[in-house]
């Protein structure tokens, strides 16, 4: 899985410490599954509260050097916390920090990280990250979403929810700004294998083409949410005929009904 071993290794340790409101998120939580594309550079901790923030640092510093690590705390402030964990010649950073309980789906307990936030709400922070910032990482990441969480569409769709000052065409028309990298952008990404600039540019390109045809199909009242297939028990991409259940976020999140499939 494309978490160092180090950084397995630190997080099978804080997993201890980890609970549904202090969890693994970010790149390392995305990418914590055997085919993902990339390696994270840190561990990243979101927490429900900014008082949680400097529980868990707390806590998860002292199991740390109990068990033989150095420490070294590079900034404070509240509601954000970062250092490097080290033990001899193995170094990773490691954050934590406060983010909004709002969410699709609840976290998920994981047998390597204690827990972690459920795929579709990083994959749906990646996309509002690829917004904001023009990063390769968040560009390799939301192809990486696409083709294994959920189509790009469904993503734009529901994101809207998760940041409300934003329409599904809006959030669109910022994201086809993105995309204009060269090799030497991605040769900084510590990536699983070597990409084809000319190949991502057209699978976005066609992630794009596919995600405004299905926004503009879409009704205007539901938007903001995802989609669950009952019969299927899965979040999809609803395709013309298809049965589903519009399912919105809320604080600490919520599981589909389950029993409507049945």
């Amino acid at each position: 899985m494309p978490l160092t071993a180090f950084q397995s290794e630190v997080a099978r340790l804080l997993a201890t410490n980890k609970s549904e409101d202090n969890h693994l998120a970010g790149g390392a939580a995305l990418h914590i599954e055997p085919n993902a594309k990339r390696y994270s550079n840190d561990l990243d901790y979101f927490h429900d509260s900014v008082e949680r923030v400097a529980e868990s640092y707390t806590a998860d510093s002292e199991l740390l050097k109990t068990e033989g690590y150095e420490v070294f705390l590079d900034m404070q402030q509240p509601g954000y916390i970062r250092a490097r964990v080290s033990k001899g010649t193995d170094v990773t950073k490691v954050e934590w920090s406060h983010d909004a309980a709002w969410r699709f789906l609840p976290t998920e307990h994981s047998d390597l990280c204690g827990y972690k936030l459920h795929p579709i709400d990083l994959a749906l922070n990646k996309l509002l990250a690829l917004v904001g910032r023009d990063e390769p990482r968040d560009f390799i990441d939301i192809l990486y979403a696409h083709e294994n969480i959920l189509p790009l569409g469904a993503l734009v769709w529901a994101a809207a929810g998760k940041d409300p000052g934003f329409t599904p065409l809006s959030l669109l028309a910022l994201l086809k700004r993105r995309g204009k990298y060269r090799p030497e952008d991605f040769s900084r990404l510590h990536l699983t294998e070597t990409v084809d600039v000319r190949q991502l540019k057209t699978q976005w390109l066609e992630a794009l083409e596919a995600a405004d045809r299905f926004v503009r199909s879409r009704p205007p009242d539901e938007i903001g949410c995802l989609y669950y297939a009952p019969k299927r028990r899965t979040f999809i991409e609803p395709t013309e005929g298809e049965s589903y259940e519009p399912h919105y976020g809320r604080p600490g999140g919520v599981l589909p009904n389950i029993a409507s499939g049945e």
